[in-house]
């Protein structure tokens, strides 16, 4: 981990592959959302990430040389830059960019110094990460008793605990309301 701060608030979710760390992600976005909070989201890839086929008018221009390409529509809008043999920027200036938001979830950028939740599903991974990451806090999971108490265990269906737990990890004030449907 590198020390990074950040202003803003800032939770990671972790956990190997397979484990199910985007779906808890899309699962705890209504949640935050029923509640009047606003979430951004950063995932890492250590693949390459290509938003429109080569050939198309985007991919051209990033061809062609240049170091950002901002596409818009009537819906959405997504910048791609390239780094052009540049080091990855540190998680701390990907999240300045974004538009202010309450809170940023993270997945990836297990390096980074910030709290964070893994999923474990024991049936489907190798040894769990919490046991050498510090930053690990809580554990949600579909089997509890696979664990010891070495962190908060969080089961991994019940997203209003998680959310609490999250909130209260940032110091982030939320509406109790019921958890919405999904």
């Amino acid at each position: 981990m590198n020390g990074t701060s950040f202003k803003a608030r800032v939770f990671g979710v972790c956990g190997r592959s397979g484990q199910g760390k985007t779906t808890l992600i899309e699962a705890l976005l209504p949640w935050f959302r029923a509640r009047g909070l606003t979430v951004n989201v950063v995932k890492h890839s250590h693949h390459s990430i290509e938003l429109e086929p080569p050939g198309k008018d985007s991919a051209r221009f990033r061809m062609a040389g240049a170091g950002e390409v901002l596409i818009a529509s009537p819906y959405r809008y997504a910048i791609v830059r390239e780094l052009h043999d540049a080091p990855e920027p540190p998680l701390a200036e990907l999240v300045a960019r974004l538009s202010p938001a309450d809170l940023t979830l993270v997945e990836g950028f297990t390096r980074e110094a910030l709290p964070r939740i893994e999923v474990v599903r024991p049936d489907l991974a190798r040894e769990p990460l919490y046991k050498t990451d510090i930053a690990i806090l809580a554990v949600a999971t579909d089997q509890p008793a696979s664990f010891d108490p070495a962190v908060a265990l969080l089961p991994l269906g019940d997203i209003d605990a998680i959310g609490k737990f999250i909130c209260r990890t940032v110091g982030l004030a939320y509406a109790d309301r019921p958890a919405p449907d999904n």
